[in-house]
């Protein structure tokens, strides 16, 4: 795993693994005037940038902030009253980012508005410098560390926290509700193979002046990194679920062995099916508990998280799926007991291909973590045709941020996975249990659903071992239905196993997915 780069989102610190969080030096952008700027402006820039060679970022920060520690980088605060587009008393309202500690390259930010694009500069007078900035002012910057985004989400008067763009491609939004908790980034390159991830940086960001009552906001943003340059395009609007709609247009400098789009990146610690060894009075901690996949047949598949031992890497293939997701579906807050995180305010996103994807695959990692202050969690899509030198990939997509699916339920869905060693060991320690592990799999009630003569009956596959005793109960407590079975191992290698009911010829619910690991 690489080294790990810390990323200030909003209100809350969390660590990525990457490289630092680089984006651009002090650049021409910063000094030329008004720009005439349209919808090609930035695609433009990142295909010219794309037939040079690549610069890495310089940074000019004075080492006296790049050596800032965590509590004293948030001792730095923006200005309320010094927000973009607050005296205008517009729907929106920008803030920026200070540079410093691991966000040493500033992003040079530019306003568009009739047309124009302006160079937005930097100040020490846009922030207050708490007693813990030893340093004091900063005096000059090349620009910020990234920007976020205010509107009146929760409350008509007051303006909420919506999105933040900070660190590498990193950006995060929020449902009404919501706390923050998953980002989503730009791309992701090579992540978990044997060549190094390689981590793609917003250089620069244009904020659209959104008109007197909008109920959207766009943001345009330019990608580069060593082997890919890119243009994003991102409408924004706010709302129970906020869905982005995001635009991307990608040229490859070198071939690209492994493109992933729509990354999501998310934490998993523990949860109820798989507790580790964790001495913690809290029952789960985590920002997602699962993956969601909807293929383009139909099927809806959902895979639980874990936190593994070693790195795990699945791959479901689709083709063109209809949506992809890392969720928190698990809103409850006994199920966490945490005053301080509330990890049951944590939004899901899920990912909607706009157009056709063609064949690929969505690719689930899970990497090993000791502690909360990790994404160790990373999924996205990765396309079968690969990127070689001076090609592209243009891309579109919806991502939508909140708690609840953006479409109707059609069948019922997974609440609950928990595991054990089965009636046959109960009360056994589990170093001194056999092999054998019982799994308990709860579906959420069907509202339409019409008892009958025609039993339920849990269809369950694997791809090792042997399946005893499936099984399917009404869970009467809540209307739904309790799926239990046993797996007894036949050889010590991974299993995957997957599950569902039907009734009949009628399938009922979505498709539970796992890799069970002796």
């Amino acid at each position: 795993m690489r080294a790990v780069c810390v990323r200030w989102l909003g209100a809350a610190m969390v660590a990525t693994a990457g490289t630092a969080c680089a984006a651009t030096p002090a650049s021409a952008a910063q000094t030329r005037g008004a720009q005439t700027f349209s919808a090609d402006t930035v695609v433009e820039l990142a295909r010219q940038k794309a037939a040079r060679p690549y610069e890495a970022p310089v940074s000019t920060l004075p080492e006296s902030y790049k050596s800032l520690d965590y509590d004293a980088y948030r001792d730095i605060r923006y200005r309320p009253e010094k927000a973009r587009w607050r005296d205008a008393k517009l729907p929106f309202q920008a803030q920026f980012f200070h540079p410093g500690r691991s966000f040493q390259f500033p992003v040079v930010m530019h306003e568009v508005a009739e047309g124009k694009a302006r160079p937005l500069a930097f100040s020490p007078e846009l922030f207050t410098y708490g007693p813990l900035v030893k340093p004091g002012p900063l005096k000059k910057a090349d620009g910020f560390a990234g920007m976020r985004l205010s509107h009146p989400l929760n409350r008509e008067d007051v303006f909420d926290e919506l999105v933040v763009f900070q660190g590498a491609s990193y950006f995060r939004a929020l449902g009404r509700g919501s706390l923050y908790g998953l980002s989503a980034r730009g791309l992701a390159i090579d992540t978990a193979t044997s060549r190094p991830e390689e981590f793609p940086d917003f250089r620069e960001l244009w904020l659209e002046k959104p008109a007197p009552g909008a109920d959207r906001v766009v943001v345009h943003a330019l990608m580069d990194s060593p082997s890919v340059t890119g243009a994003y395009r991102f409408t924004i609007i706010p709302g129970a679920n906020t869905v982005m709609e995001v635009e991307a247009t990608v040229f490859a400098r070198k071939a690209v062995a492994e493109l992933g789009v729509a990354p999501l990146t998310s934490m998993y610690l523990f949860g109820e099916n798989d507790r580790g060894d964790y001495d913690d009075f809290r029952p789960e901690v985590h920002d997602s508990d699962g993956l969601f996949v909807w293929t383009r047949a139909g099927e809806q598949l959902w895979r639980p998280l874990q936190n593994p031992e070693r790195i795990n890497v699945s791959s479901f293939q689709v083709e063109s799926p209809r949506a992809f997701g890392v969720l928190q579906r698990d809103t409850t807050f006994a199920h966490y007991e945490d005053l301080e995180a509330h990890y049951e305010r944590r939004p899901s996103a899920w990912v909607e291909p706009v157009g056709d994807w063609g064949p690929g695959v969505v690719r689930l990692v899970e990497l090993p973590t000791p502690d909360e202050t990790n994404d160790n969690i990373v999924a996205f899509w990765v396309p079968r045709k690969t990127l070689g030198p001076g090609d592209s990939l243009k891309v579109a997509y919806k991502l939508h941020w909140g708690a609840h699916s953006p479409w109707p339920v059609t069948g019922s869905t997974v609440v609950a996975t928990r595991v054990d060693a089965g009636d046959s060991w109960k009360g056994a320690r589990l170093k001194d249990a056999r092999p054998m592990r019982r799994f308990i799999i709860d579906f959420a009630a069907l509202p339409d659903f019409a008892e009958d003569d025609v039993p339920v009956e849990l269809v369950v596959s694997a791809s090792s071992g042997k399946v005893l005793r499936p099984i399917a109960t009404r869970h009467t407590p809540t209307g739904g239905w309790r799926a239990t079975f046993e797996l007894h191992p036949t050889t010590p290698v991974p299993t995957e196993l997957r599950a569902f009911l039907k009734r009949g010829p009628e399938t009922l619910t979505e498709t539970w997915s796992y890799l069970w690991i002796p």
